[in-house]
């Protein structure tokens, strides 16, 4: 599911000609703000039912540059949840579908009154019920990732 199409803005470019690591992390992000909103937690949603999703964790990986005004498109699809997170990944790609960079991310449902973990507002929960969801055996093949040097033998 495509949650975000931006462009590689000039000053995300650095010395190397290409969109800096730091960039794509911001991407990424906007990402989740696109993902927020089309669950029900734009602004509105964010004040109506006193909850937002912080980020517990990301595993980011690097594929391919990305150089300026190059467009990019994120998309998502859900591993696992429960009451008040989110296992995503994302994947932003080039016009031409390339797998520019995957992002594999732990998401929390939060109160914001109380600024605890709290379970996912029903109408909030309906909405994530209709994310592309990954089965157990159609896991995207760079979801799960371990990072580490191989073993020697």
């Amino acid at each position: 599911m495509a949650l975000l199409t931006i462009d590689v803005a000039p000053e995300w470019v650095d010395y190397n000609g290409h969109m800096n690591d730091a960039e794509y992390a911001r991407v990424f992000s906007l990402g989740v703000d696109a993902l927020m909103a089309t669950i029900g937690l734009d602004d509105a949603g964010r004040t109506q039912h006193r909850y937002t999703i912080y980020t517990l964790e990301t595993h980011l990986c690097y594929r391919r540059e990305a150089h300026q005004g190059q467009t990019l498109v994120v998309d998502v699809t859900v591993l696992a949840r429960d009451q008040k997170r989110l296992h995503v990944f994302m994947q932003m790609r080039d016009s031409q579908g390339e797998v520019l960079a995957t992002s594999e991310q732990m998401l929390m449902g939060i109160d914001t009154q109380t600024g605890r973990p709290a379970p996912f507002p029903d109408a909030v929960s309906s909405l994530i019920e209709r994310l592309p969801t990954a089965s157990d055996n159609e896991w995207p093949q760079l979801a799960g990732r371990r990072i580490g040097l191989p073993s020697r033998q």
